[in-house]
């Protein structure tokens, strides 16, 4: 299980991760503490599903969602820098995306920018899945996609 091999991974470094999460509604954050003594790594997550949530918990900026929209790399990024301070974490996870029916933003459903901030260092991924998956199917994807990346960013981090 991808959650507890993070979880095993977080705690033997004695590291605090924390998620905001906009499309995925908190699904992330309920996977990763479904691990027995993830409160040994995880002390704050967020759902900030409105902009407006996303401007005043984590501080996106206004223009940034004006100019790319919430569903955009910069806002990601933001998110991930934001999370980071407001939870005091070493590590973050964000995810931002349209989960469907229909098109947001000028976004197809499907569409999801992913961040993971590790330190100063702030990793993103684009996803672009089939449209026509159902919204609560297309949300367990994104969370997938979003553990298997910050798995990934993990494990590429600790081999440096």
């Amino acid at each position: 299980m991808l959650e507890g091999q993070i979880g095993q991974f977080l705690r033997e470094r004695k590291l605090i991760l924390s998620t905001s999460e906009s499309c995925t509604g908190g699904l992330v954050s309920s996977r990763l503490i479904d691990v027995a003594g993830s409160s040994d790594y995880i002390t704050l997550n967020f759902v900030t599903y409105a902009n407006e949530a996303k401007e005043r918990i984590l501080g996106v900026q206004h223009e940034t969602l004006i100019k790319h929209g919430a569903v955009s790399e910069e806002c990601v990024i933001e998110m991930a820098k934001g999370t980071l301070k407001a939870a005091h974490a070493d590590i973050a996870l964000c995810t931002s995306g349209v989960a469907g029916p229909g098109a947001s933003e000028n976004k197809p459903a499907g569409t999801m920018w992913i961040s993971v901030a590790i330190g100063e260092n702030v990793y993103t991924k684009k996803v672009e899945l089939s449209p026509e998956i159902p919204r609560i199917e297309m949300k367990q994807r994104f969370a997938d996609e979003a553990l298997k990346f910050l798995w990934d960013m993990l494990s590429v981090t600790a081999s440096t």
